[in-house]
């Protein structure tokens, strides 16, 4: 289990749910829009909202984009993405609860240079804690968090030179910059190994922990598939991906990354989290594919079921075409709806039989009645 870190009010780590968050693609010198936006996110379920900064002004107007959100009754925390500019960083940090830098074009920056000496590698790494000393300073008195985010593809020249463009340069490169906060006694970290490439993702992200583990570290993780595309290719890359590391029990907070409004992600990111267990926030449905042994509408049951049994929060319901495979396929199940016969249902409760042979016409009404009422004792 990793340790748990605080942004702003929100707990992250060390047996929390895993949280889900999201990006604005507004302008961010356009405050209404992107506050508006922002406001569409955590309706939709977002609970930690980045806001690119790329220079000092958009920095400034992280705190006006705050304040304005705070007025209209909106407390969720704001994360600051930096990517070159290190003064943009130390503004942000003063005013929202999170910076996200990237390791391979924060500080880390190069000028062609293709080849590096021991020494000439441990003095850039010397000069990367110096130019690091600032930020880590304001955050550990602003109680600011930072996401250290490695991405596949911006590695740094120096890392690129002995690791090359791998989930071994990934991951070191991100472990540089850990021991570099932890040098300075900070700790308030989260770190992401993100790759439109699935398997370099995944691949990259247990080698970090892995990596992280061994020297003793347990910072949470962020977990997603960059540049996922749109779609049904960007759901399931994501799903693949992320639901993948939470199977490993890697993962405190996730991002779907959709070419789409930011707002579509949130329903992605939760079904994610409900397939995998990680997060339960709405009823699960076992339902067969059905096959020549059916002999009732299946699919508009299931339809039906589910439109009636939308606010029964973690309860698991079985809808089976027959008896053959039903009660043993659906045997996890809290509930099941079982084919008995042509158009005629039969109720369980568990692997237990409530009621034989219903008229498939009554039987979703009756199933919703008996959940109902069990549910209440």
């Amino acid at each position: 289990m990793s340790r748990q870190i605080h942004i702003g009010k929100l707990t992250l780590g060390g047996g929390a749910p895993v949280r889900v968050q999201s990006m604005t693609n507004t302008d961010t010198m356009d405050t209404r829009a992107t506050v508006e936006q922002a406001l569409r996110m955590v309706e939709a379920g977002c609970e930690l909202v980045r806001i690119t900064a790329p220079d000092v002004k958009a920095a400034e107007n992280l705190g006006r984009i705050k304040e304005e959100l705070l007025r209209r009754g909106c407390e969720v925390p704001l994360v600051a993405d930096i990517h070159f500019n290190p003064k943009a960083a130390e503004v942000a940090a003063t005013l929202v609860e999170k910076v996200r830098v990237n390791p391979g074009n924060y500080t880390d920056r190069n000028t062609g240079k293709l080849e590096f000496t021991d020494q000439e590698y441990n003095d850039e790494l010397k000069r990367i804690g110096e130019r690091m000393a600032s930020l880590i300073d304001i955050c550990k008195r602003h109680h600011t968090a930072m996401r250290i985010g490695t991405n596949h593809g911006s590695l740094s020249e120096r890392i690129m030179s002995r690791y090359g463009n791998t989930p071994e340069g990934m991951a070191q490169s991100a472990l540089e910059f850990a021991q570099v906060c932890e040098a300075q006694d900070y700790h308030d970290l989260v770190f992401s190994m993100k790759a439109s490439n699935v398997k370099v993702m995944v691949d990259s992200t247990r080698l970090f922990v892995q990596k992280m583990h061994a020297l003793g570290m347990d910072y949470p993780i962020h977990l997603g598939v960059t540049e996922a595309g749109d779609g049904m290719q960007g759901r399931l890359k994501s799903a693949a991906g992320i639901g993948a590391l939470l199977l490993d029990g890697i993962g405190d907070t996730i991002r779907v990354s959709l070419t789409e409004d930011p707002e579509a992600e949130m329903p992605i990111a939760y079904d994610i989290l409900q397939a995998v267990g990680a997060r339960i926030t709405q009823p699960e449905y076992i339902a067969c594919p059905s096959c020549g042994r059916t002999q009732y509408d299946i699919q508009r049951a299931l339809k039906e079921i589910k439109a009636k049994t939308k606010h029964l929060v973690g309860v698991k319901i079985g809808v089976m075409g027959c008896i053959v495979n039903g009660p043993g396929e659906m045997a996890d199940a809290d509930y099941g709806y079982v084919g008995s016969g042509a158009g005629k249902i039969t109720l369980y409760k568990g692997k237990t039989v409530v009621k034989r042979d219903i008229d498939q016409k009554d039987a979703v009404d009756e199933l919703v009645r008996f959940i109902e009422a069990d549910r209440q004792h």
